[in-house]
């Protein structure tokens, strides 16, 4: 149903976040488009995604929040390119593994975003003073909870539009998964 843009057939107002995103990848992953349906959700996601980096949450942490949404709603895209991501930032097959597997991770303070982020996502962000207590315990800020909110809303809005496009794990992403696992 969803189409495969390319460069040429995709509408105009998607063609320049759709450039950003082979620059960047060294190919135009089928995930992004279909995704270019939308240019403002392209867009928007790109724009919301690149934010989330900037925030004060440290890489893996933040990698931690991605996975957590990506294997909750089961995309397999996300986990794809996260579980490369994850491994870049050296993050160790045990971590990857139980992200992936959706298993609480040995690592305390790892664990406490993960737990943060189930729990946001759980109680619709009515998370009660004691599970936020908890979070705050492990060294994380309240600018940090706020963090996790934006990273669940950003990939949520991936992980779902991913599944509702029925974006496949294309080739040229498997390839680039593979060799970056080896």
């Amino acid at each position: 149903m969803f189409v495969d843009h390319t460069l040429e057939s995709a509408p105009a107002a998607s063609r320049r976040s759709l450039e950003a995103v082979t620059r960047s990848m060294g190919h135009l992953p089928s995930a992004a488009a279909r995704l270019a349906t939308s240019p403002h959700l392209l867009d928007g996601f790109l724009k919301l995604s690149a934010m989330f980096e900037q925030t004060t949450l440290d890489p893996i942490a933040r990698e931690v929040v991605v996975m957590t949404v990506a294997a909750r709603n089961e995309c397999h895209v996300c986990v794809a390119i996260h579980t490369t991501k994850l491994t870049g930032l050296g993050a160790g097959g045990d971590i990857v593994s139980a992200l992936r597997e959706q298993r609480p991770l040995d690592d305390e303070r790892l664990e406490a975003v993960r737990q943060f982020t189930l729990e946001v996502l759980r109680t619709a962000g009515g998370v009660g003073d004691e599970e936020l207590r908890a979070f705050l315990s492990h060294g994380y800020t309240e600018q940090n909870a706020l963090e996790v909110v934006m990273g669940i809303g950003t990939y949520t809005m991936s992980t779902l539009a991913n599944r509702l496009t029925r974006a496949p794990l294309d080739a040229d992403l498997s390839r680039m998964i593979n060799a970056e696992a080896s």
